[in-house]
């Protein structure tokens, strides 16, 4: 099992760039915000404490295209 967990950052900063991937309140957030992928991180597995939400198949591909983007990983 993991101790630790790659984790990226859910913003209401919207700045429209291709490393970001849109959110909304059909995910159950309060409001419109992003997840920005070029700020992805690592974190101890423990300091997690709650579930948010759970994407789509639809939101995961678009957190993976944006973060396909801020690796450089684009074809």
């Amino acid at each position: 099992m993991r101790d630790l967990v790659t984790v990226a950052p859910v913003t209401t900063r919207i700045r429209q760039i291709p490393t970001e991937a849109p959110l909304g309140v059909e995910e159950g957030l309060p409001k419109r915000c992003v997840v920005n992928l070029d700020t992805i991180t690592t974190i101890p597995k423990q300091t997690l404490t709650e579930r948010i939400t759970m994407l789509t198949p639809e939101k995961l591909v678009a957190v993976e295209g944006a973060l396909r983007f801020a690796l450089g990983l684009m074809e």
